[in-house]
């Protein structure tokens, strides 16, 4: 049966670990699971009730991991080719910075601020609050996407000068920027436009955004 990844589509850590196995050539099942309503049997392989979990059914069990990072690093491992993490040390170190800061960061101010609201909170069936939207993004967004414009500059990946877990984690938090209805004013921040719509054009990302946007339309139209 090879890997199994558990948790729904349109979250930003689950969509992390698809591309990873997308760009890795790998195959997988996504089993889906609403993190909101998630059956008891998934509570005993998810300590923190999140998505996404792997399972590695060549191996004897137990045989899952939690937590995105968790589990590139692990595809990193086991799949080594080709490689998402820089050879050089500061380089790899400085990829694993700008996913922490995605994942920390980036995914409380996108995903709280707006995704949950205009998405999350539709799926199920509440009212969004714009006036959380605006502030995010009058407010908090900016500072963000300051840092990411200087991070970029004048390179095409964030770390190491080659396609990483870093461009893989940033680009998945930029996918549900995109899904509440936003994309970074190219004006203002020009290298992050650039940068965004070459992540999204790759392949990897490509296929889960084709996969994704029919239910993100139907969702914000209801």
């Amino acid at each position: 049966m090879g890997l199994i990844v558990y948790g729904a589509n349109m979250s930003p850590f689950v969509r992390k670990v698809r591309v990873a196995l997308a760009e890795k050539g790998i195959d997988y099942k996504l089993e889906p699971v609403n993190p909101f309503a998630a059956p008891p049997e998934f509570h005993k392989i998810s300590p923190l009730r999140r998505i996404p979990i792997l399972r590695d059914t060549d191996r004897p069990e137990p045989n899952t991991l939690p937590d995105s990072s968790v589990i590139c690093d692990y595809l990193e491992h086991k799949y080594p080719e080709p490689a998402l993490y820089p050879a050089d040390p500061f380089a790899r170190a400085e990829a694993l910075w700008f996913e922490e800061y995605a994942d920390s960061a980036v995914a409380q101010t996108v995903g709280r601020g707006l995704f949950f609201e205009r998405i999350v909170k539709k799926m199920l069936r509440q009212q969004p609050d714009e006036t959380i939207c605006a502030s995010t993004l009058t407010e908090k967004i900016p500072p963000i996407f300051d840092y990411l414009e200087t991070a970029i500059g004048d390179k095409d990946y964030l770390a190491g000068g080659a396609f990483s877990i870093a461009d893989i984690a940033v680009g998945s938090m930029l996918v549900n920027f995109e899904h509440a209805g936003e994309t970074p004013d190219a004006k203002r921040w020009p290298k992050l436009a650039a940068y965004m719509a070459r992540i999204h054009a790759r392949p990897s990302f490509k296929a889960c955004l084709d996969e994704e946007r029919p239910l993100v339309v139907q969702i914000r139209a209801a």
